[in-house]
């Protein structure tokens, strides 16, 4: 990996470049997402880890065969539409089949374990309660607003027409929020790990317990590998297209 990834090479540029390295990333929990612009050397400061252990588990993991189900999509090649439908069809979808789940069985937990456990329970179902919300808002306002636009400027920049307009001038303001509110999200969870020690189960927690625990943690996971598919490569592409657009 000598030479091809470097301290000074950003962690966006590693995940765009090579997904197969997500895991080693979420591993050491260095932000790849709303935190992708650092390079390795700045996302490393304050982590358990060197850069050269890092550089050899990405060396590793670029190594490492994938097949079947495993292999990670390289989607910096795929058009912004297409990437946009993955988006709204496989990250959309599983949030909102995911959320009011794990809403459910957090409430579950809550009255069951509401003596020994009850004020970290009700912290945590504040802390949920806000990200639900705020993911379901987000969801809506990109199948609503910022989907149907890209679609529409990449349909207008390949096959001509009327060019599509977008009401706030721009779409790089929609993006800035959706990026906020990525960072919102980003920090609702980090706020739920450390209450949680980590998704620590208590030695009297239950089989729903664990449900809970295991839904947050895949929640976490599914909004790690969305953020990063926007931040990283669907929202640059959309820019780009937008000045090719207007440039015609």
């Amino acid at each position: 990996m000598e030479g091809i990834i470097t301290r000074k090479t950003t962690v966006r540029d590693v995940v765009v470049n090579y997904p197969q390295t997500r895991a080693v990333f979420e591993k050491y929990r260095i932000d790849y997402c709303c935190g992708g612009a650092e390079s390795l050397e700045e996302a490393l400061r304050g982590k358990n880890v060197t850069f050269e252990k890092l550089s050899a588990e990405l060396d590793a993991a670029l190594k490492t065969p994938e097949n079947g189900d495993r292999k990670a999509r390289d989607w910096s090649t795929a058009a912004p539409t297409e990437l946009a439908d993955y988006i709204e069809q496989r990250h959309h979808g599983f949030m909102k089949a995911q959320l009011p789940r794990v809403r459910n069985l957090l409430a579950a937990v809550q009255r069951a374990h509401a003596e020994r456990h009850g004020r970290m329970l009700n912290e945590l179902r504040d802390i949920y309660d806000s990200l639900q919300w705020e993911i379901e808002q987000h969801l809506m306002k990109e199948e609503q607003i910022l989907f149907p636009y890209i679609r529409r400027i990449e349909a207008f920049v390949h096959n001509g027409g009327q060019e599509p307009v977008v009401h706030c001038g721009s779409i790089q303001n929609p993006i800035r929020q959706m990026e906020h509110e990525h960072e919102n999200a980003g920090g609702a969870l980090e706020k739920m790990r450390e209450l949680t020690k980590e998704y620590s189960l208590p030695e009297d927690a239950c089989a729903t317990f664990r449900a809970v625990y295991e839904g947050l943690q895949a929640i976490e996971a599914d909004l790690h590998e969305h953020i990063h598919l926007e931040n990283n490569i669907l929202f640059p592409k959309a820019i780009e297209l937008e000045c090719v657009g207007k440039a015609a």
